[in-house]
């Protein structure tokens, strides 16, 4: 499952960082790392924007970036 099919209040672990080069590297920083705990927060209007929680700090990825991570 990827992290953009994940509803609002679920917590998820990552599984796999499936990005390239720069985002792959962006995604490290964030902490988006295999074994972190996400959490949905709410998703933007449209639906393009969504904010987790990672480690303790909001995060917002668009669906593109969202599409990247694997998780169980």
């Amino acid at each position: 499952m990827k992290l953009i099919d994940v509803g609002v209040g679920e917590i998820v672990k990552v599984e796999r960082n499936t990005a390239h080069d720069y985002l792959k590297e962006r995604f490290l920083a964030l902490g988006l790392t295999k074994g972190a705990d996400v959490e949905v927060l709410r998703k933007g209007p449209k639906n393009n924007l969504t904010v987790y929680r990672i480690r303790g700090a909001m995060i917002a990825l668009r669906n593109e970036e969202s599409n990247f991570i694997e998780v169980l």
